[in-house]
């Protein structure tokens, strides 16, 4: 066993956090922006407008590129669970292993035997087999978000397990208490929700990026990117505040389970009724205290349990060593709650915009929902911090420690992967970034093209001549 301050410990645990942490964005990005894809495909062949089929091969183009760099970047965690925390892997794996094959067997055969025809098959199938085919890559998606959240909630709050006392391996007892354990469903909301709230303000930011480039020139703003700018206000002012709603029922559902996780998230040391709410302050695991607080009073109780008069958790409640570190998911999660609400704010802002007829000519809105293309991705990976984090110090909450769950590597060893990942990891994502960047800095126009073979000698001219397809080329802010 490894003290909980080993240096190797804790280059694994930051190793895994970074992989994850890169990889998270592109599944969150593939989920929310095929189901869109699905919708314009359907609102297309329901209304027979033009301009949603020329939105689909727009976002298309993006899609495939987030797609590969998800496939890529989930490979490396399945190898560093084996070298790694392959002492996890061979207590936990009869139970967590089981369900990741069920991502495979489900949702990833699923997609790959849909992805080649919702990508090139668009002149080559009907209409309904190819609106079928995308359908089927946008649940696939989903499903591998379903079995994905199944193994991590089972993590949080296990059930339906028995513990092999000779090995010490957790068994499975009962799979649907496994699958359907009690954060399950709450965390499949709330992450379904993040993903598509994510893709909504990237899709809303490009809108609005396009339609300050044509201001700057004097032009009214294109069809496409006025609809695609619309279908993203709607759907922010309609799923962020039911976000905020899950949002509340999952932290109710953590009060439950996890209470120590709430105690550190909220920065209270003492359990306490009618306790306040801390607007801000630092947590000293040290002295057992939050410094500089800043209280909003009756306000914790009420939001955590709907009560003035409810009782909040305390850290002291639990011994030390089982004890969340406050010092990171007390900022991470009033990070997370603060993008939120911002979210709510531009999707009820652009509502109000929508009602008086500004919301295509309001240049002060349009930099906002510019400057708020990554704040989807920025409160899920807050979010995810604060999940993952506040499960410490367990893999397994309750059951196995993190410190007796990793791998006995060297330091050495673990600093040479660790670095090795770093510049990889800067130098193909990277590049795969700034591939997304140069799609997305031209405007979608009338006769889109997609990602039809047919159309590769027009895609490789427009990279070198973008004009060529693009006569909108060079729009910006």
């Amino acid at each position: 066993m490894q003290t909980v301050h080993d240096p190797a410990l804790l280059l694994a645990r930051f190793q895994f956090a970074f992989t994850v942490g890169v990889h998270i964005i592109f599944p969150a990005f593939s989920i929310g922006l095929a189901a869109y894809l699905a919708v314009l495909e359907g609102l297309w062949l329901r209304t027979g407008r033009a301009v949603f089929l020329d939105l689909y091969r727009y976002w298309i183009k993006v899609f495939s590129i987030v797609f590969a760099m998800g496939v890529v970047s989930g490979l490396v965690m399945s190898y560093e669970f084996g070298t790694n925390w392959s002492v996890f892997a061979r207590k936990a794996g009869p139970i967590t292993g089981v369900l990741l094959s069920y991502e495979v067997m489900t949702a990833f055969f699923l997609e790959a035997g849909f992805l080649g025809v919702m990508l090139f098959g668009m002149n080559r199938v009907g209409r309904g087999l190819h609106f079928a085919a995308t359908c089927c890559v946008s649940v696939g998606t989903l499903i591998s978000m379903t079995w994905i959240l199944s193994s991590n909630s089972w993590m949080q709050t296990p059930r339906g397990y028995a513990i092999d006392p000779a090995t010490g391996r957790f068994m499975p007892a009962d799979w649907l208490a496994i699958i359907f354990n009690p954060s399950f469903p709450f965390r499949l909301v709330h992450m379904g929700l993040a993903a598509f709230l994510s893709v909504a303000f990237i899709v809303g930011a490009t809108g609005a990026w396009h339609m300050l480039g044509a201001r700057r020139r004097g032009q009214a703003a294109s069809e496409p990117v006025r609809v695609m700018f619309s279908m993203a206000m709607w759907m922010a002012a309609i799923v962020a505040p039911i976000q905020v709603m899950a949002g509340d029922a999952h932290g109710l559902n953590t009060l439950k389970y996890q209470p120590a996780k709430i105690a550190a998230m909220e920065g209270d040391w003492v359990s306490e009724d009618h306790a306040p709410e801390l607007l801000f302050g630092i947590p000293n695991m040290k002295t057992e205290r939050t410094d500089y607080a800043i209280r909003l009073p009756l306000a914790g109780s009420l939001i955590l349990t709907h009560s003035v008069n409810g009782r909040v958790p305390g850290m002291k409640d639990f011994p030390p060593d089982q004890r969340p570190p406050s010092y990171v998911i007390f900022f991470t999660f009033r990070i997370m709650v603060a993008l939120g609400m911002l979210m709510v704010a531009v999707g009820m802002w652009s509502l109000w915009l929508r009602r008086r007829g500004r919301l295509y000519d309001t240049p002060l809105f349009h930099r906002v929902a510019l400057c708020m293309a990554p704040a989807g991705f920025l409160a899920l990976l807050c979010g995810w911090i604060t999940t993952e984090v506040g499960r410490q110090p367990w893999t397994v909450y309750g059951l196995l420690r993190t410190s007796d769950s990793v791998a006995p590597n060297a330091l050495s060893s673990m600093a040479v992967s660790m670095t090795a990942f770093v510049v990889v990891y800067v130098l193909v994502f990277g590049s795969g970034i700034g591939m997304l960047v140069r799609l997305l800095s031209h405007a979608p126009h009338a006769g889109e093209h997609g990602t039809s073979p047919d159309h590769a000698p027009d895609i490789l001219a427009a990279r070198s001549h973008p004009a060529v397809i693009d006569p909108t080329h060079g729009e910006g802010a």
